[in-house]
């Protein structure tokens, strides 16, 4: 029976990540992947959407100048658009064939990697079965990782069938661009699919959503300027809306809903995505011939961060049924491999982690907001700029967004979280995040020279706001900057120094 160091089960990004930082340290490591090694990240998730979004927001883009100009609406196919993603699909996926390729005929990788297609199942704590159609062989693993990643989680009484009502997934494999379609569940994949179908146009976009505003988890002024443009771009939003109903009649969804002021409402559409969230893989890996406990009622593993109940035995990504982003199953994976043999101590931690959601605007964040300081009666200091007032948005004429930075109700001042909304959201939040992590004062941001005109020189000028040198007075634009300090028992409006 062959042995190995590490044997990690699923090659998405999080697997792959530990399975590379495993051949770093010289360890000898097993990869299983059923499917296609990259998994969600390429094919149907981060990838895949966000090259929608961003051929999307330049179709957007483009029909802003031709509606200033009297001309009609720029269009493209759903197949041009499957052909521009099918086309950036293929670059990454190509990027890890070469990779891989190219490792195993290396002298060290022949050595220290291997990889094996198709399904890994334990057999008892540490042998597992290898699988695929004319092929079984045992392993064992003095370690092993479970990163088998997560699909689109299911209603119950919702008949998902991919032809007319989709799951997240399944939405990648429609062949035209739907006239109309209701999206179930506006939360982040929500959001980003209802952008992405009304940039592209031809779209009626519904969108329900159970709570009274959209993206419930953000601060309510970032929540409302997202919703105010969708609902601009023709989105048609059902805030506190309970779906009694949804089913395929004549070849057309038919969706009814129940409002808490008792209205009620029937809508017909071409299309419907049920975007409620993902949940993780982990049947057929035959945990029942493990000691490895598990959630009683879902099924999913326990886990302590990455630990499972037994110390040889891990779990990152998408199937610790937490955190399901890219780059944090990445940072997992490589924590658990240096945690076992690079001497890692310090327990991961998810404080500083920088976040982007794909609406329209982009919404970017890193550590806390204002709804969850106040929760946790975290005193802060505030200060908010809109893109009205920096010169790059107005140059870009890209003027809807705005930045928001918190810091610590003290003498230093030092950031305890940042929002940022509008272009370059995701650029924009970097350094802060870096501020954070060193706990850097926020006087050091107010005092670099920044380039100019740059989008960044709006997070600045929230430094110098905070410290009341700011260049644009808050008091005298109180509709696009504000600073104030809030506290468990009072909030008061912070004076110029």
């Amino acid at each position: 029976m062959e042995h190995f160091d590490l044997c990690v089960i699923g090659g998405g990004p999080a697997g792959y990540a530990a399975a590379m930082r495993a051949i770093d340290l010289g360890k000898r490591t097993l990869l299983i992947e059923r499917d296609r090694i990259g998994g969600t990240g390429i094919y149907n998730g981060a990838l895949a959407s966000k090259t929608l979004w961003e051929i999307a927001h330049r179709v957007s883009s483009t029909n802003e100048l031709m509606r200033t100009r009297g001309r009609e609406p720029f269009r493209l196919s759903w197949e041009e658009v499957g052909k521009a993603m099918n086309e950036a699909i293929f670059e990454r996926k190509y990027l890890y064939a070469c990779h891989m390729q190219m490792l195993t005929n290396n002298k060290v990788g022949t050595m220290l990697f291997k990889h094996e297609r198709g399904t890994g199942s334990f057999l008892s704590n540490d042998v597992i079965r290898i699988q695929r159609p004319g092929f079984t062989a045992d392993i064992k693993a003095d370690h092993v990782i479970i990163a088998t990643g997560s699909r689109p989680r299911t209603l119950p009484d919702i008949p998902v069938d991919e032809q007319h009502i989709h799951t997240s997934d399944g939405i990648f494999g429609i062949e035209e661009l739907p006239k109309s379609i209701v999206i179930v569940g506006a939360g982040v994949i929500g959001c980003e699919f209802a952008t992405i179908f009304s940039n592209l146009g031809g779209t009626r976009v519904h969108l329900i959503d159970r709570a009274d505003r959209i993206l419930p988890f953000e601060d309510a002024d970032v929540s409302e300027l997202v919703a105010r443009n969708l609902e601009r771009n023709g989105v048609i939003i059902h805030r506190s809306a309970k779906l009694d109903r949804i089913a395929v009649e004549d070849g057309q969804v038919r969706y009814d809903l129940t409002y808490t002021d008792g209205r009620t409402e029937t809508v017909r559409v071409e299309k419907a995505l049920i975007s409620v969230g993902r949940t993780p893989n982990v049947e057929g890996l035959g945990l029942e011939n493990t000691s490895v406990e598990r959630d009683p009622v879902h099924g999913s593993i326990r886990v302590s961060g990455t630990s499972s109940s037994l110390p040889h035995i891990h779990v990152v990504g998408d199937a610790t049924a937490s955190n399901m982003l890219v780059n944090l199953g990445e940072m997992e994976g490589r924590h658990v491999v240096e945690r076992i043999w690079a001497g890692k101590t310090e327990a991961l931690s998810y404080d500083n982690v920088s976040t982007i959601m794909f609406l329209d605007p982009e919404v970017a964040g890193v550590g806390l907001n204002e709804q969850e300081c106040r929760k946790r009666g975290i005193a802060y200091r505030m200060a908010r700029i809109d893109y009205s007032c920096i010169a790059r948005a107005i140059a870009m004429r890209r003027t809807k967004g705005c930045f928001k930075v918190l810091v610590t109700n003290d003498d230093d001042m030092r950031v305890i979280g940042m929002r940022a909304v509008g272009e370059h959201a995701s650029s924009a939040i970097e350094a802060v995040a870096l501020m954070m992590r060193l706990g850097t004062p926020i006087r050091e941001l107010a005092e670099l020279v920044h380039p100019h005109p740059s989008i960044t020189e709006g997070v600045q000028e929230c430094a110098r706001m905070l410290l009341g040198r700011s260049i644009f007075k808050p008091d005298v634009f109180e509709d696009r900057m504000q600073c104030y300090t809030w506290t468990p028992t009072v909030s008061s409006a912070v004076s110029a120094a």
